[in-house]
């Protein structure tokens, strides 16, 4: 929670910075404009990205499969409109790269990866994403004790324990 907090102070100063430097080159109207045209830029390109997605969802919910990837597009369309309409070159830039296709995708797959997949695992126990115990318990090494404590109530019995004596002599 540090990082995500280091990182969002991070980025405003980095703006800043930049800025600064930029302004101190080109001029503080010209920064200015390239800041104002790169936010219109991106919000064009994202504005068309959305309705694509959004077709592609419609396409995918036709046919009857699941829109995974399209939903995670879809949130990081809208995290780049919010970089976007933050004034910066740093934000700027970073909206930028998640709304293009081609840099959205390695960013889609490392959020799945290290992100979702995770998180997913953790509320449903793996059911969601197929990583389950098939045998056993889960916790169970395999020495009849759950979890591999010594001295619970679990018993390993014999297959005699379950001769049941009905009182014929037959």
């Amino acid at each position: 929670m540090l990082r995500l907090i280091a990182v969002l102070l991070l980025i405003p100063l980095l703006d800043i910075l930049l800025l600064l430097a930029v302004a101190g080159v080109i001029g503080g109207l010209e920064t200015v404009l390239v800041v104002v045209l790169t936010a219109l830029v991106g919000m064009l390109l994202a504005r068309a990205e959305g309705r694509h997605t959004i077709s592609k969802i419609q396409r995918k919910l036709a046919r009857g499969e699941p829109p995974t990837d399209e939903l995670i597009d879809g949130g990081l369309l809208i995290a780049a409109g919010a970089f976007l309409l933050t004034p910066g070159l740093v934000t700027d830039l970073v909206g930028l790269l998640l709304v293009v296709p081609v840099t959205r995708y390695p960013v889609r797959v490392a959020l799945k990866k290290w992100v979702i997949t995770p998180y997913v695992d953790s509320k449903t126990g793996g059911f969601a994403t197929g990583r389950i115990y098939t045998t056993g318990f889960p916790g169970n090494d395999g020495d009849g004790v759950p979890g591999g404590q010594p001295g619970s109530d679990t018993y390993d019995v014999g297959a005699d324990d379950y001769d049941i004596d009905d009182g014929d002599d037959n």
